[in-house]
Parts: C-alpha cells; structure tokens; sequence
C-alpha cells in the first residue's frame, strides 16, 4: 500500500509541474467540450415544439429552404449571371420525363417539384452563387444522375447545402457535391436511395464545417457507395431503420453519428482519419458489421461508441490504430437489454474496450484482442467482470493447451495493478508508458502490497488465433 501511495503522489505531482488543468477529463468529456459529440444536444420539448435551436433545424433567418416546414419556392432568377438557368429547363419539362442536359455550367438555385429525372451524365455543374441552397428535390420518385453540385451559402442558420430531399422515393446517384456547407440534407424523407456520391464540404475549420449527410426525421433510406471527405459529421436523428453500406468517410469528424435513432445498419463501410467512427447516442437495435475503422487518434479519438444504448450488435469489424476500440457509456441502458461485441478484430489501439461505468449486460465474445496498450479500461474504480467474456483471443493470455483443442487451459483473468492510477486519474494517461509506471506495475505484480482489481475474467480463452476453438467445433 505504502509503494502505491508513493506512486501516486509522484505521479499528481508530475500531474500538477506539467498539465495546468484541475479537473480530471476523459475522452467522452473532450468530446462534449471540443463539440465533436455531434452539432447540438436535441432537447425533446424543443423538437416537440419546432422552434429554432443551434445547429439550424428550426425555422432560418433567410429563405434558403432550411426549415423543416418552410415552404418550397420556386426560384425565379438565377444567382450566377451569365449562366443558363436550369430552374428554367425544370420548369418546361414534363412531369415523369427525362432531362438530359448539355454538358456545361448552369445557375442555380434549383426546385425540382415533380416526378423528373435530371441526367447530367457526369458534365454538368450547377453552381448556386454562394448563397443559399443548391437544389431542392420537393417531390417523390425524382431521379438526380450525374451532376457536380457547388458553391453553396454558408449559413448554418438557413442550413445551406448542395442537396436539400423532401420527398420519397427519390435515387441520388452519381453525384459530385463540393464547396458545399452542408452536402446532402435529408428531411422527413423516406425510402430514398443515395449511392456512389462524393462529398466534400467547405475548407473551414472541422467544427464550423457542416454535415456531409443528415437524415432528420427520415426512415428506411440506403446509404451506399457514398465517398465523404473533410467534413464534419454524417448524422442521423430521429431517424430509424436506415441502411448504410459500402461508403467510405475519411478526415472528418464523426463517420456516422446516432441520436435517438433506432434499428440503423452499418455494414461494409470504411472509416479513417475521423475523431470517431460510429457514436450510437439514445438510441437502441442495429448492428455496426463488418467494417473498417482505422486512426480514430488523439485525446477523443474512438471508433465505436455508445451513450445509453441498447440492443446493438458489433460484429465482423476490424478495429485498428484507434485512440478507444468500443467506447461504452452506461450502455446498455434499457433494463434487461445487451450490447453485443462478437468476432471483431480489436488491435493496436490506446484500449481495446473502455467501459465509463460499472454496468452489466455487455456480451463480448470470439474477438481477437492483440497489440493494444491496455486491453480493457475502466473509467472508475469498477470492474467489467460483471460482463460476458466468452472464446476471445488474447496475446497476453498466460496459460496452455495441453489438450489441443484450441481453449486455454486456465481462464484468462485481466488484472488492474498500477493501471488503477491512470484509470482513476485520466490525466495520468500521459505517464501511462512511462518509465516510472512501467517500473511501479512491474513491482506491483512481482509482489502486490494490496490486492490488484479483477477486471474481466474468460472461462474459455481461445489459444491460438485464427483458428477455431474445440469447443466451438463441436458446436
């Protein structure tokens, strides 16, 4: 006990000459104070009520179509002189025809309000004038194929994008969208399909960006094939069962952000470079499979992340050079509910699995965890043995297989020993590698002078990875 109060004090005092701050934040905290935990927290009643609130889903200081019951005009003069204005050609097409235009740059701003398909055949720019919004589809079954969309305003207040969907049933292909603030504006939009985009917004600093993707109030989309660079965040609030698939989103903020959103599937996707890949928030149901996350670094730096969810399956990723693997927050939430972590390759990260609290209803099994600095972290003085750990493969299991079959011999057990400073103290994250605290856990374990915490135990490790496990084989 004498040797680890020792430790400790040493430690706050490094604490005290080097980092000025008092108060102790962990990577959750430095998302809710840097703004990267999303573009507002939504309160109910204000939702509810449709009054205006930041982020500019309420009612915009200018016409730029950005409120969510604002009513659609039909522009009548183009802001770029000197361009043909396609609201023109819009307006003399027929309902359910097909509008193929001649390469070239056209003006916007643009209101498609019928049945239409609009085929720029991948040489048409339609440039809005640096105000405002782009185009706004305000009817259902419209094709969009083939355009450079550009040059958006810039108000977050009126919600300025290249691409503004009102309506159902819609397909958004092709498109290249870029000088944009916002990219492609979902609002109470249904069944649509927005595939094989790229999307890039504004050069402005990551928090004054805005989303490449939003889907407010809008259900059952498909989001696939999409490329989404440097912008801020690809969100989806209030919005349920929607699918994204095969995109890929690089150097932005969140890759994709859930808030109050049920029963989204994210599959096939791969994400670099972000500050998080997947943040699931209030949410519950859905899987995040199959997918790629990589270089989710620095102080808030996470690839899978829940905030009170419930009932999410993670399965199949592959988890890599990430500051946090999963990141859990009183998740699950629900009583009775799970989060399950199953088959997922978990590897050189900061921590595989941070858990900000001791709650139960955790399933982890059939991972690989190999390389990461700590496997498991927890954010107080609990533990996550209370959670299933079944069958995963760990590179520091201390044990054999004497019968071949593929399961260790003994139970992997994962024990806190100076770890606990830095766990109690995030600040001491700094010093985690440290000479002085590699040589303090080394002691610790060599003869502990007070008990170490049990963090998890695996009944049934897997011992050599890549390979199936007796037990699994026999089913």
């Amino acid at each position: 006990m004498s040797l680890r109060l020792l430790a400790i004090g040493a430690v706050c005092g490094l604490l005290l000459a080097v980092l000025p701050s008092p108060r102790a934040e962990d990577a959750l905290t430095a998302l809710q104070r840097s703004g990267a935990r999303g573009s507002s927290r939504l309160d109910a009643d204000a939702a509810n009520s449709g009054d205006g609130w930041p982020g500019g889903m309420g009612t915009p200081l200018a016409a730029g179509w950005g409120g969510i019951d604002e009513q659609v005009a039909i522009p009548r003069q183009p802001r770029v002189a000197g361009l043909p204005f396609l609201q023109d050609l819009i307006n003399a097409a027929a309902a359910g025809s097909v509008l193929t235009l001649e390469p070239g740059r056209y003006s916007g701003p643009v209101v498609v309000n019928k049945a239409l398909t609009i085929d720029g055949q991948g040489a048409v720019t339609v440039d809005g004038g640096g105000k405002g919004t782009v185009l706004v589809v305000a009817a259902n079954q419209v094709v969009l194929r083939g355009l450079r969309l550009t040059n958006s305003g810039a108000s977050h207040d009126s919600d300025d994008a290249c691409l503004n969907v009102r309506g159902d049933h819609n397909l958004i292909e092709h498109l290249r969208i870029d000088d944009c603030l916002f990219g492609i504006d979902l609002k109470k939009a249904n069944d649509n399909v927005v595939r094989n985009n790229s999307i890039r917004s504004k050069a402005f600093d990551l928090g004054t960006r805005g989303d490449s993707l939003r889907l407010w109030y809008s259900h059952r989309n498909l989001i696939a094939g999409n490329l989404i660079e440097d912008s801020r965040d690809m969100v989806a609030w209030y919005s349920n069962e929607n699918r994204y698939l095969d995109n890929v989103a690089r150097r932005s903020r969140y890759s994709i952000h859930f808030m109050f959103a049920a029963n989204n599937l994210v599959e096939g996707n791969r994400f670099h470079d972000n500050a998080v890949g997947v943040y699931v928030m209030y949410s519950g149901g859905g899987a995040i499979r199959n997918n790629l996350f990589s270089h989710a670094n620095g102080p808030t730096g996470m690839a899978v992340g829940f905030k009170e969810a419930s009932d999410v399956l993670v399965e199949g990723n592959e988890i890599i050079y990430c500051g946090v693997g999963v990141g859990l927050d009183m998740s699950p939430f629900e009583p009775e509910s799970t989060i399950t972590i199953r088959g997922n390759r978990i590897a050189y990260n900061g921590i595989g699995i941070s858990f900000l609290a001791d709650k139960e209803g955790t399933l982890v099994e059939g991972n690989r965890f190999e390389g990461n600095l700590s496997q498991v972290a927890m954010g107080d003085a609990g533990s996550a043995r209370n959670n299933v750990w079944r069958g995963n493969y760990w590179d520091d299991y201390q044990g054999f297989d004497r019968d071949h079959d593929n399961v260790g011999d003994r139970p992997h057990e994962l024990y806190a020993y100076a770890d606990q400073v830095w766990m109690a103290v995030p600040y001491a994250r700094f010093f985690r590698n440290a000479p002085m605290m590699e040589i303090l856990d080394f002691l610790e374990r060599l003869a502990p002078f007070s008990a170490p915490v049990l963090l998890l135990r695996d009944q049934q490790p897997v011992f050599e990875k890549g390979q199936e496990s007796g037990a699994r084989a026999r089913g």
